[in-house]
């Protein structure tokens, strides 16, 4: 199995869109350019999680925990060191994510379909509860706040994170992430993911320790979420506990359903019509805004069960 490589288009289009996003603290307003600077860490979760969902055909809820133990090993760092560095944050919250994600996947991955589902979402809940009442160093229910480490180049002294320089640092962030993503899931070793979610007995038959694979499928999709943690903790100064509930992980699967699983640039389109969505509805249903959001996630499961990516693909086919 050969890894296809990306054509002219793709990178015509990748620079197009690169473009329009790196335009947006020009264009927009303070508040929508901080809007789509989220957008970007949420789509970069989302990504992550369709490593598993979409490529591997492991439906996991334990994302919250890699994502929020990503933001407290960044908090970590930046309390510790004075001044905050944010090579140190994105070092830690890797490290806290990677350890976490090769722990769940060591013994989830050992279980399949509900139940690889069920284990990912008690490690999710176990992590939850040691940071919720752990609060002599995660600050318990109150969280941490920490301040935003300074933005330091080689060769340039250190200057401060400014909501346009934030955003340009998260864009290249995950425009490399989405690449690196892209490469894994069109080398042969995605090949082999590829078959696991269509035929697992097959896979293992033919020779391939798929066990193995999976659980290096976990650790790489954790250590993507929890750098999107990070930035999730760089951009806001602070962590909190409600990030390492589950909640998260299904919000996470609600952008893959939405957007498109097995497609890596779905999950972002999901996550950013949930968010805008949520950011709509909110204005005029107040507390209640998630049951319109929830019946229109029902009309897509229905409707465009491929998702908004596939739909689209399908109408351009047409």
């Amino acid at each position: 199995m050969t890894a296809a490589r990306p054509g002219l288009g793709f990178w015509i289009g990748f620079g197009l869109v690169a473009a329009a996003l790196a335009m947006a603290p020009w264009l927009l307003p303070l508040f929508w350019q901080r809007f789509l600077t989220e957008i970007l860490i949420w789509g970069l979760l989302a990504m992550s999680s369709d490593l598993l969902i979409g490529y591997t055909g492991m439906v996991s809820f334990g994302h919250s925990a890699f994502f929020g133990l990503g933001m407290y090993g960044a908090a970590a760092a930046l309390l510790a060191l004075r001044p905050p560095s944010l090579a140190a944050a994105l070092a830690l919250g890797l490290l806290a994510a990677g350890v976490v994600a090769a722990f769940v996947a060591y013994f989830a991955t050992r279980l399949r379909d509900i139940y690889f589902s069920i284990t990912t979402l008690v490690f999710s809940q176990i992590f939850y509860v040691v940071i919720f009442t752990w609060t002599e160093v995660t600050g318990g229910e109150n969280g941490l706040s920490f301040r935003q480490p300074p933005l330091s180049l080689p060769g340039l002294p250190p200057s401060p994170l400014t909501p346009a320089t934030l955003h340009w640092l998260v864009l290249a962030i995950v425009g490399l992430a989405y690449l690196a993503l892209r490469r894994v899931t069109q080398s042969p070793f995605g090949m082999v993911l590829q078959a696991i979610r269509e035929n697992e007995p097959r896979t293992r038959a033919i020779g391939y320790a798929v066990e193995r694979y999976k659980i290096v499928a976990v650790l790489l999709s954790g250590l993507f979420a929890g750098l999107a943690g990070v930035l999730y903790a760089v951009q806001n100064k602070f962590a909190a506990p409600d990030f390492v509930f589950f909640v998260v992980s299904g919000e996470v699967v609600i952008f893959n359903v939405m957007g498109g699983m097995g497609t890596l640039v779905g999950p972002v389109a999901g996550a950013a019509l949930f968010f805008l969505l949520r950011e709509g509805l909110s204005r005029y249903f107040t507390q209640y805004y998630l049951i319109p959001v929830g019946l229109i996630f029902v009309a897509m499961v229905i409707c465009v069960p491929q998702g908004l990516l596939g739909f689209a693909r399908r109408a351009l086919n047409r």
